[in-house]
């Protein structure tokens, strides 16, 4: 069983139910709609065949963000080395050869003479020679192509954009319609950027997790804050590797992944890592060992792009990265210890009970660990510490199951029925069992605080599995389900 985590990109131009499932089999846990391409339209189909294949399957939806990004052209622009262009921040004009037009109005306020303007994830490079007023003149520096409608990243400069668009604000407000999971919001510069979609989802009683995208140098220098104001990080490595020098992308991606682990966030890993599947089926062994990097630094979850969006090999894409998941999961082993909530000097009762746990797996053997939830905190804690067993989740709130999608290492099942603890307990237990995660001979773990009371983790008990079927075993837990005494708790909170 992979662990880590995979985000898949989805099309609307090709979302039908079975390539959703096909993807779902092999491994996806995630679907991920990219707005700069996708209609309102086009959202809903997905969601709706997203949501047919599996109420299970996390959704997650992109802002565009202060993004720049040139204007539609008729043809592809072709360009040699030393021709001359003139730039103006038109968004209402469409682009030829010789004047491009971007989608930002005061782009000569922020850019200088010198600069690069790098366009289509730096393909095509052109340098600034001249500022005057309303216009930018530029020298083309390499042979390239420019279609429509492509990225504009200036490296060095801060670009004085709005965190959010008016198209960003329809799409949130189409997420909360749909009750999305997660909003991946892009090029986050600071915590104020996040706070503007929180704001969004707060006035409307939304409970959609916001996940910052680190695409810009701001990002990365404000990154403690960022993470303090997310659910999770996503490191979107194409933007940051033209933002920043791209040598020094290794060494970020390892510091974000150390921060986000430390403060039990999930982080995702994106853009390229499978490149080359969208035209070949199979990948480069720079690509393979790219994403068992990721895994050996710890990531919580891998993401897809362009190789399930638009390439030709989406499935086998999703299939590779899951292979290469597991097997790079069984060489990490332990090595390279994370230091994990257990020793920031902000422990508190559960995450301790979750690294009692997870020491519990490699100094007793233990071999799976059981727990309950509202809230997914206590699953958060255990991913954090990166155990080498599976832990299952029971979830109250299907919406907590599809956050949790987001954590390595958790299985996340939702218990929509109202049972006793005892059934739940054995119900999950019995699943590890089947899936053949444990053996009857094997110790099982389970963290509690009298399963679903609500007020936090407060026990951890280890049993041998075959004595749990015992008929002489005795249960330790309250007969009362989580469900009931949550929806107690609510009841007296709202009275």
């Amino acid at each position: 069983m992979k662990q880590t985590k995979i985000v898949a990109s989805i099309s609307d131009r090709r979302c039908d139910q079975d390539f959703i499932r096909k993807l779902f089999f092999a491994g996806m846990n995630v679907v991920r709609m990219n707005t700069a391409h996708a209609t309102p339209e086009g959202i809903r189909t997905i969601v709706k065949n997203v949501r047919a294949v599996s109420p299970h399957i996390g959704i997650m939806i992109d802002t565009k963000g202060p993004e720049v990004r040139t204007t539609g052209v008729e043809i592809p622009l072709q360009y040699k080395a030393g021709d001359m262009v003139k730039v103006f921040g038109r968004p209402e004009m469409d682009s030829s050869h010789d004047i491009i037009n971007v989608s930002y109005r005061d782009i000569t306020k922020d850019v200088k003479v010198g600069d690069d303007l790098l366009f289509d994830d730096g393909e095509l490079d052109m340098r600034v020679i001249e500022n005057s007023g309303p216009m930018l003149v530029a020298q083309v520096q390499n042979d390239g192509i420019l279609g429509a409608h492509k990225s504009v990243n200036i490296p060095g400069e801060h670009i004085d954009l709005p965190a959010l668009t008016e198209k960003d604000r329809r799409n949130i407000l189409l997420a909360i319609e749909l009750d999305i999971d997660f909003i991946a919001h892009s090029f986050v510069r600071n915590a104020a950027d996040v706070k503007e979609v929180q704001d969004i989802l707060d006035e409307h009683h939304s409970d959609i997790k916001i996940i910052s995208k680190i695409e810009n140098q701001e990002g990365v220098d404000n990154i403690d804050e960022i993470i303090d104001a997310s659910y999770g990080v996503m490191i979107a490595r194409g933007d940051l590797g033209i933002e920043v020098p791209i040598e020094r992308i290794p060494g970020i991606q390892r510091n974000i992944i150390r921060k986000c682990v430390a403060k039990c966030k999930p982080v995702i890993v994106a853009t390229q890592m499978l490149h080359t599947m969208i035209n070949n089926p199979r990948p480069t062994r720079a690509e393979v060992t790219d994403i068992a990097n990721a895994i050996y630094y710890r990531t919580d979850a891998l993401m897809l792009s362009g190789e399930t969006a638009s390439g030709k090999y989406p499935l086998e894409a999703v299939q590779t990265m899951a292979r290469i998941a597991e097997q790079a999961e069984k060489d990490n082993s332990r090595r390279e210890e994370i230091e994990a909530p257990w020793s920031n000097g902000d422990l508190d009762q559960r995450a301790f009970l979750a690294h009692a746990a997870i020491d519990a797996t490699r100094k007793l053997g233990v071999a799976g660990i059981i727990t309950d939830s509202e809230t997914g905190q206590t699953a958060r804690n255990l991913a954090a510490f990166r155990g080498p067993v599976p832990v299952l989740a029971i979830c109250y709130n299907e919406k907590t199951q599809r956050w949790l999608n987001l954590s390595y290492g958790v299985i996340p099942i939702y218990q929509h029925e109202e049972v006793s603890s005892q059934y739940m307990f054995f119900a999950a237990l019995r699943m590890l069992r089947q899936k053949g995660y444990i053996k009857d001979e094997d110790k099982i773990a389970y963290l509690s605080g009298s399963f679903g009371e609500g007020g936090g983790t407060s026990f951890l008990e280890i049993n041998k599995v075959g004595e749990v079927f015992n008929e002489n075993y005795q249960f330790h837990l309250p007969e009362t389900s989580g469900r009931e005494i949550a929806k107690e708790r609510k009841n007296k909170k709202e009275a």
